[in-house]
């Protein structure tokens, strides 16, 4: 690129003669601003499955993967989970009553896009106080298991999100949407049950509201050498008609569903990796404890529904302490 260094210059030497200056070098800016990816371990003691028996003595073993990107004009979030039980939840094949039988494996995948206002229409006016950002989110839930009834979801959803800032470069994000699921359920299927039934399992539950939350602090009150953090999570959905929909059966195991709730309300995590070889290696290592609340699980009415009462009693309400560790690569 030819610089001239006045008009002057320009007017009084040749061009050829001119000073010159090498050309900028061409900046590559990535595609992602942020680009996050982890392996976590966690030990689920008192874990519990709606129409199974053992409620609050099933141990689960969790191994997950988890994906979080920023780009021009949002984010994406990906969660998939391998939950083992142990023998008092088993897989199916297993006789009704079983000792040492093999233990349940469950699937969970979870996907979250937002596309911020902001970025879209280049503009700041969806930023004012705390008010970060207004997003449009969509997402899936997707999960499936090898237990007796063979349970499986495919929820999607549709909302907005509100994302706050929190002192230390925390956020604290909320979105509510509208949320609808196709699932499958043995104890509807035919062959399982007396008619009325379901030929193939898959029941279908009316569209419903659902409000998501989750934050993220650091405690940057705490000395350096203590690099500790705050997050968690709530998850609250609404009534999504009769567990076995399209059927209108009534019999206990048909129940209306009530409101769900799904809340980590505090997991407390130690930057192991930093604090032992400084802040080049934040977050590489994490260890954590954390609290996990779940009542009527998967919208299963913890005091009529058939999956949840007699003999399966405590099976839709799960509360536990439980650990973990995570690894940044």
């Amino acid at each position: 690129m030819l610089l001239l260094s006045s008009i002057g210059a320009v007017a009084a030497a040749d061009a050829a003669d001119a000073p010159r200056k090498a050309p900028a070098p061409v900046v590559d800016v990535p595609f992602f601003s942020v680009n996050d990816n982890r392996l976590s371990y966690a030990y689920l003691p008192t874990a519990t499955n709606p129409g199974g028996a053992n409620a609050g003595r099933i141990e689960k073993h969790v191994f997950a993967f988890t994906h979080f990107d920023a780009w021009a004009y949002g984010t994406n979030f990906i969660n998939l989970s391998y939950l083992r039980s142990n023998d008092l939840d088993p897989a199916n094949p297993c006789p009704v009553v079983a000792t040492g039988c093999t233990g349940r494996s469950d699937f969970f995948g979870q996907v979250r896009s937002t596309f911020g206002f902001n970025q879209i229409f280049d503009t700041r006016a969806f930023a004012f106080g705390a008010l970060n950002n207004v997003s449009f989110e969509v997402g899936a839930d997707l999960g499936t298991s090898n237990s007796y009834f063979a349970s499986a979801t495919n929820g999607f959803l549709a909302g907005v999100q509100f994302a706050f800032t929190l002192p230390y470069k925390g956020y604290i994000n909320v979105a509510p949407v509208f949320f609808e699921a196709i699932d499958h359920n043995g104890f509807q299927q035919c062959g399982l049950v007396a008619p009325p039934c379901l030929t193939d399992g898959a029941t279908r539950t009316d569209p419903t509201w659902r409000i998501e939350t989750n934050y993220n602090m650091p405690l940057g009150f705490l000395p350096e050498s203590l690099p500790l953090s705050i997050s968690g999570y709530l998850t609250v959905t609404g009534p999504k008609g009769t567990q076995a929909a399209p059927l209108t059966v009534d019999r206990p195991s048909n129940a209306p569903t009530k409101v769900e709730i799904l809340t980590e309300p505090i997991r407390l995590t130690l930057d192991a990796s930093r604090m032992a070889w400084g802040p080049k290696y934040t977050h590489f290592l994490d260890v954590w404890v954390a609290y996990r609340y779940w009542q009527n699980k998967f919208g299963y009415d913890h005091v009529l529904s058939g999956s949840c009462t007699g003999r399966f009693s405590g099976s839709c309400t799960e509360s536990s302490l439980y650990t973990g560790v995570t690894v940044k690569f």
